[in-house]
């Protein structure tokens, strides 16, 4: 069973709520699995021997949370090297806002990718404006990412 950290970027909860149904299902399923929020947290958290699942909302015009910015400006600026890292994405935003919809979780994707991050699945994107419930979309989602998880364990 993997060991899978969820580090949460928000600004109203939401993200909260939706890495909070999630880990209760890693763990159901038998995972050692945690969700912690971003604040206060630089690139040293990102180390090998857990898969992370980045659960991040869009704030303003495309960018991370408040609580994110510390951990994305420290990747940014020491670009440490990541490749040994596995990583995934549920991205949540408002089609509303089309230029810069989910940014805040592509922009996680995108820097995680160039530090050398290998990415299972594809990110999860959710739109507020759909009418759908996060939680409920993101656990359905969750449920085939933690299987990649294992087929890819297998696979090494």
């Amino acid at each position: 069973m993997a060991t899978i950290k969820i580090l949460v970027g928000t600004m109203t909860g939401t993200a909260e709520l939706v890495a909070e149904e999630i880990c209760d299902e890693f763990v159901k399923r038998g995972h050692d699995a945690e969700a912690v929020p971003m604040d206060g947290l630089d690139a040293g958290v990102l180390a090998p021997g857990a898969v992370y699942l980045i659960c991040v909302s869009t704030y303003g015009q495309g960018d991370v949370p408040d609580n994110a910015l510390g951990l994305f400006e420290d990747l940014e600026a020491g670009r440490p090297d990541l490749s040994a890292l596995a990583y995934g994405v549920i991205a949540l935003g408002d089609r509303t806002y089309a230029d810069t919809y989910c940014h805040g979780g592509l922009r996680f994707d995108a820097l995680l990718a160039e530090l050398g991050a290998r990415r299972i699945g594809a990110v999860m994107e959710h739109d507020a404006s759909d009418g759908s419930i996060p939680e409920e979309v993101a656990l359905d989602w969750s449920r085939e990412w933690v299987d990649l998880i294992g087929d890819q364990e297998q696979a090494a």
